[in-house]
């Protein structure tokens, strides 16, 4: 009887041990929510590109030209002569604006005052670093930017909102060679 039952006890040992079995996850959608936002993204931007383009085309008073780097600008005054363009490292200062494409201030030229920029060195609005590099000494440009070219998804955390086109002047005061 100790010998069955010591039997049993053993059996019952042996039969009971298993091989741990591995969890899997369970969910595995990690590339569907990856490409549903893309595609979100994209009918955004294709929105906002449209917006922009009707804004341009009802704005008679101005020629904008459509950039390669994703915004659109418009002639102020333009300096005829030879004037050298700024370069990655020289030094740049401006003044500008930031508007609503109604044409409301968000911040006015005063209240951002004369800026010092670094170009490409510095952290600034990537649009309009692409744009000052487009300017001579004494030119106004307005340039029509879109959000994911200006403050993108969070906007400035001020006044600026989330995904919000803007439109800034900008005129360039002064370039001081690298």
């Amino acid at each position: 009887m100790k010998h069955k039952l010591i039997f049993i006890f053993v059996l019952g040992l042996l039969l009971s041990c298993s091989a741990p079995e591995a969890r899997r996850p369970v969910s595995q959608k990690t590339a569907t929510i990856i490409s549903d936002a893309i595609d979100q993204n994209k009918k955004l931007i294709a929105l906002e590109n449209k917006f922009i383009a009707n804004y341009i085309t009802q704005d008679t008073t101005k020629k904008y030209v459509t950039s390669t780097h994703g915004f659109w600008y418009s002639y102020i005054s333009k300096i005829k002569t030879e004037n050298e363009l700024p370069k990655i490292g020289d030094v740049v200062e401006l003044k500008y604006n930031i508007q609503d494409l109604n044409g409301n201030d968000i911040y006015s030229t005063e209240e951002l005052g004369v800026k010092t920029y670094a170009v490409d060195k510095e952290d600034f609005i990537p649009a309009l670093q692409e744009g000052i590099k487009l300017m001579k000494v004494g030119e106004t440009i307005t340039f029509v930017i879109p959000s994911y070219r200006a403050f993108g998804l969070v906007g400035d955390g001020n006044k600026i909102k989330i995904n919000q086109t803007i439109k800034s002047t900008v005129t360039l005061i002064n370039i001081k060679q690298k």
